[in-house]
């Protein structure tokens, strides 16, 4: 449609974007709307909020990790980042919302990374074919399988391990030869509650139906007897997950965030990386069968929203919305002609870019020209990705956005007469159609929260250089670095070494996050976490991130910030005696937004009853509300619309 305006309709479309009263409020942070009838598992202290709760004993605890991991992940190719060392995405809270599947070594991250959050010991296995993780408690290990949904109580009623699994297995086979290795005799024999007369550890299963099938039945007992079926090679090892992704939608004056419950075949890998299964299929059908068991309202997994930024360019609150504002007047125009105008803004989202196109109404005056610049390191590089020209135009952002959360714009204006009238930008989102607040029958009860106000800088990229021209790399961050090499991983040259990361925040920083995957192979080696508050001259250890582990995870937060601080030196400094690397890591400095605050919010449902369409819209009130949506029939859910209200 834009394509097809004329100057002064495109600027008109675009300047219709609500405004605050307040022109100095430029973004409203943490908006999130939750139904009663899908968890919050927008962060990992709303997900314990949500399925760990007081009183509960070291096995309900496993179990509702389970649940969670079961609900919101489903068995799928996983999504590729290329950022984590095995390229897939390990985080459970982004995977459960902007993807909803993943492959058995990201449901173990995920239990090992929950389990973790919520106090107790994990460790993750390889077995045959297969990964899985444990959980420890009453003094022994626990087996939960969230990618098989499955695990296996003893005759005691307390879960098996994977060592007393692999023993029960094999004294079996033992007795029975001519079943090990032979898949179709197997598979003959777990037929008709066959596998009730199977091993031991596996009899009581509450997941296997009469023919020994798992509830998505691409797995069964036959498969059960081969993963564990082999105990030289079960080995431990640790799926590692760099934590610190959450849900932070951020609303500006102009910006809509639509979530769709649906797809039009875009996601992640579409580029390279494998075709996701899921992503046609609906739910409570084929390998999704099982998943309205467990309350799944949404139509299918795959989701694509988009997330649109009509840029207010006429209103004088931009300049406060902007990360720099300097030397423009109202319209976008240069004040002092004789100098660049210079506007730039950025634009982090919860859910991964698939796409971004820019649109654009200019004048250019005589002699003057409008660049573009790019930044996707949080602004320590730059590089001129488009000269504006006059009129209407496009600039496709898709190959400079793809696979990222977070990037800038720099607008450089020069020369008499030259203007930007109009811009609008537009993206494609992927997102979980899982976690979406769903409606049912009957009313639904909807809980709108903002707040708190603050924004993050992330430092996140690949420690493997390969990977360099598919996402970033910690390189990019221009780190400093000594005794470190890239092999892939980075790894310590020496007995001692170090990684510092600058870190500037557009307000004051609030706390320093940090999801560190590590090998501190030797008692003796580990790393210590480390900032600086005064450009390098001191550094305080928050934390020491301890050995002996092939493989471990740890995430950290440091909430002793000075006050007023907005950049921080963020050092991991190592000690070798053994073997001491980094395999994955993130780092978050949250800050509070210089002009965030509350502002009324637009919430629309769309949805069908039968063949009528129905628009349920509710404007907030207040930072914390609630209302109710009722539902005569069934709904089937199109759509959720966020955007500040006019």
């Amino acid at each position: 449609m834009l394509r097809t305006l004329g100057l002064a309709a495109l600027a008109a479309v675009l300047f219709t974007a609500a405004v605050p009263a307040d022109d100095k409020l430029a973004v409203v942070s943490h908006v999130n709307v939750v139904s009663d009838k899908v968890e919050d598992v927008s962060s990992l202290d709303a997900w314990k909020s949500s399925f760990i709760k007081p009183g509960m004993t070291d096995e309900q605890k496993a179990k509702a990790i389970w649940e969670t991991v079961v609900k919101f992940r489903h068995q799928d190719i996983p999504p590729n980042e290329f950022v984590e060392s095995e390229s897939h995405v390990h985080d459970p809270i982004k995977q459960f919302n902007v993807y909803g599947y993943g492959q058995c070594c990201c449901a173990s991250a995920a239990v090992e990374a929950l389990a973790r959050y919520a106090g107790m010991k994990s460790r993750g296995w390889g077995i045959v074919a297969h990964s899985v993780p444990e959980v420890y408690y009453n003094d022994s290990w626990h087996m939960i399988d969230g990618s098989l949904m499955t695990y296996f109580p003893k005759p005691d009623g307390q879960l098996a391990g994977v060592e007393d699994i692999t023993a029960s297995i094999a004294d079996w086979y033992a007795k029975h030869p001519e079943y090990k290795g032979n898949d179709k005799k197997l598979r003959d024999y777990m037929r008709n509650d066959g596998w009730k007369n199977g091993p031991e550890m596996l009899r009581s299963c509450p997941f296997y139906d009469d023919n020994g099938w798992f509830m998505a039945a691409t797995h069964g007992w036959y498969s059960t007897m081969g993963e564990y079926g082999n105990k030289s090679k079960t080995f431990v090892y640790e799926y590692g997950s760099p934590l610190g992704y959450e849900v932070n939608v951020q609303l500006r004056p102009g910006m809509r965030l639509v979530r769709n419950w649906s797809n039009k075949g875009l996601h992640v890998n579409a580029l390279e990386g494998g075709r996701v299964g899921c992503i046609d299929k609906s739910t409570g059908q084929e390998d999704l069968r099982y998943s309205p068991r467990f309350g799944d309202l949404a139509p299918g997994r795959v989701g694509n929203g988009t997330l649109e930024y009509d840029v207010p360019l006429a209103s004088p609150g931009l300049a406060d919305a902007a990360l720099e504002y300097g030397n423009l007047s109202a319209g976008l125009r240069a004040a002092d002609p004789s100098k660049p105008a210079i506007l730039t803004l950025r634009m982090p989202t919860s859910y991964i870019y698939l796409s971004g196109d820019a649109s654009y109404a200019a004048t250019i005056g005589n002699g003057g020209a409008i660049t573009v610049a790019f930044s996707d390191n949080n602004g320590l590089d730059w590089k001129d990705v488009a000269h504006l020209t006059s009129g209407q135009g496009h600039v496709n952002l898709k190959p400079l956005v793809y696979r990222r959360y977070d990037y800038r714009l720099r607008f450089t204006l020069t020369g008499q007469g030259t203007s930007l009238s109009a811009l609008k930008l537009i993206h494609d989102i992927q997102h979980s159609q899982r976690v979406l607040p769903a409606l049912d029958k009957g009313t639904n009860t909807i809980t709108f929260s903002a707040g708190p106000q603050e924004g993050t800088i992330t430092v996140e990229g690949a420690t493997n250089p390969k990977n360099k021209s598919k996402n970033l790399t910690l390189a990019d961050f221009h780190p400093d670095t000594h005794n470190l090499k890239d092999t892939p991983a980075l790894f310590l040259t020496g007995p001692k070494g170090d990684i510092t990361f600058p870190i500037t925040a557009p307000g004051d920083i609030t706390r320093i996050r940090c999801g560190l995957h590590y090998r501190a192979r030797g008692a003796a080696d580990g790393w210590d976490l480390q900032a600086s508050f005064d450009s390098g001259k001191s550094f305080k250890t928050f934390h020491h991130f301890a050995g002996p582990y092939g493989g471990n995870s740890e995430y950290v937060t440091l909430s002793e910030i000075p006050p007023g601080a907005r950049s921080v030196l963020v050092r991991l400094a190592g000690t070798q005696r053994n073997t001491t690397g980094i395999l994955d890591l993130r780092i978050d400095a949250d800050y509070l937004e210089p002009h965030g605050g509350f502002a009324p919010v637009k919430i629309t449902y769309v949805y069908n009853e039968g063949a009528t369409e129905k628009r349920n819209t509710h404007t907030t009130t207040h930072q914390n509300d609630t209302y109710t949506i009722n539902c005569a029939d069934k709904p089937a859910l199109k759509s959720i619309t966020l955007e500040l209200a006019e």
